[in-house]
This record gives C-alpha cells, sequence and structure tokens, in this order.
C-alpha cells in the first residue's frame, strides 16, 4: 500500500527537479550566448589548438606507445574542451551569478543547492560534450583515428572530465572576487592541466618519473581513460583514480564554494 502511495511522489518530485534543472539550463544558455567572448573562447579553442601541435606530435615517437598522432590530436581537444568549454566559462559563470546575487536569490526558491549548481553548468558541460562527438567524427574521417577499441572507458572519462572541470570551476570562483580576475585565477590549474595532464604532451612522451607525478592531476585520469578509449591500451590507475579525484573535487564544492558576494 505504501509503495502505491509512495512511487508517484516519486515521479512528481523528479519531474519537478528535471523541470527546474531545465529552465535554469536555459536562462544559462541565454546568458551564456550574451557572452562573446566566453562563446568565442569555449568554440574555437578545443578546435583550433590541436592543430597548432600537430608538428610536434609528427616528431615524437608515438606509435611506439601505441598512440598516433592522430589519436593524440583527438586527446588533446577533449582536453581542450574540458579546459575551455567547460572550466574557464564556469568560473566566470559562476562569479557573475554570485557577485550579481542570483545565486542567493535561487536558494531562497526550490531549488536545492546542487540542482543550481547543476543547472548553471548545464550549457557548458552540453557545449562540451557536443565538441567531443564533433570531434571524434572530424578526427576519424580527416585523421583516421578510426573507431575507439575499447569505447567502456571513453564514458567514465568523459564523465569524470566534465564533473571535474565542473567542480573544480566552482572551487576556484570561490577564490575569485570578479569576473574581471576570473581569467587569472583561472590560469594556474589552466595552463598545469595543459602541460601536465596529457593534453599538450601527451603522456607516453614524459619520462616516467615526471609521468607518474603528473598522474595525480585532477584530470589526468579522465585524459588517460580517454585516450585508453581509443588506443585499447589503459594505463596508470584508470577508473579508480577518476573516480576518487570526482569525489574529491565534489566534496571540495561542498566545503568551499562561496554564495555570498566577496565584498
Amino acid at each position: 500500500m505504501s509503495g502505491a502511495v509512495e512511487t508517484p511522489v516519486g515521479r512528481r518530485l523528479g519531474t519537478s527537479a528535471g523541470r527546474r534543472l531545465r529552465a535554469l539550463g536555459r536562462a544559462e544558455l541565454a546568458l551564456l550566448g550574451r557572452n562573446r567572448g566566453a562563446v568565442v573562447t569555449a568554440l574555437l579553442v578545443p578546435l583550433a589548438l590541436p592543430f597548432t601541435v600537430r608538428g610536434a606530435y609528427t616528431r615524437l615517437d608515438l606509435k611506439a606507445h601505441g598512440v598516433s598522432a592522430g589519436i593524440a590530436m583527438l586527446t588533446a581537444a577533449i582536453g581542450f574542451s574540458f579546459l575551455f568549454a567547460v572550466y574557464t566559462v564556469l568560473v566566470g559563470a559562476f562569479v557573475a551569478r554570485r557577485e550579481e546575487l542570483v545565486l542567493k536569490r535561487l536558494r531562497t526558491g526550490e531549488l536545492s543547492d546542487a540542482e543550481i549548481l547543476t543547472g548553471t553548468a548545464l550549457p557548458a558541460v552540453g557545449l562540451g560534450l557536443a565538441q567531443v562527438l564533433v570531434l571524434s567524427v572530424g578526427c576519424a574521417l580527416l585523421l583516421h583515428t578510426g573507431p575507439p577499441k575499447a569505447p567502456w572507458l571513453i564514458l567514465p572519462g568523459l564523465l569524470s572530465g566534465f564533473v571535474v572541470s565542473a567542480a573544480l570551476a566552482a572551487v576556484t570562483a570561490s577564490f575569485t572576487r570578479t569576473t574581471e580576475s576570473a581569467q587569472v585565477t583561472a590560469l594556474p590549474l589552466l595552463l598545469v592541466s595543459m602541460l601536465g595532464s596529457g593534453i599538450t604532451v601527451p603522456a607516453a612522451a614524459l619520462p616516467d618519473r615526471i609521468a607518474s607525478l603528473c598522474a595525480l592531476l585532477p584530470l589526468s585520469p579522465a585524459i588517460r581513460l580517454v585516450e585508453a578509449g581509443w588506443t585499447g591500451r589503459p594505463s596508470g590507475p584508470g577508473t579508480p583514480a577518476a573516480l576518487a579525484w570526482t569525489v574529491v573535487a565534489v566534496f571540495a564544492v561542498r566545503r568551499w564554494f562561496r554564495w555570498e558576494p566577496r565584498r
């Protein structure tokens, strides 16, 4: 009897939460569309930057490690999507919504804290996911990367990459005073991830000791899982490390995210 009563209630609650998330996501998408600088950065950088390092990839002996130049470029492009389509865009978005008291007003309504953060991140994550699909098809046709050899590794890699990038953006926003300074506070993690997480410099090309240290960076497990999905050769702890960083990033948001303006 109690189960018959609880099921419709649960469905109504789930539907209500879904409606709230969609409404907030549409509002954030409209705001993102008005920020031309963020849109250009999110759209063009992940698509253009990998081609700037194509010459360096062709000179590296990546085939000895089971990685072709095309797969390395595709992995780099997906990593740039994590950083530029999600991370840097959301740092600015979280700071702007906080300083404009939008987040504070949303908390007085029906939305939970998790729904507010998720709804704010939805457009950027959706943009990043669309880029991944376009890049995968484009690289398969133009760079002959072929289909992924271990597709079951790509999904946890993408999930971890998007969640960790969004969570790190929220944490970075907590220490950012203004939207103008968002680009500065995002820069350290941006540079470290680009150089050490296997994006601009493939992990296979790094010395073993340096590669072991770089594997500890937040986005390294996600990048390596994505690469392993195409090569079929997992390296490092893989999914457990990606899951661990996802949990740590979410905990950091719950612990340090600021809802009040920094005056």
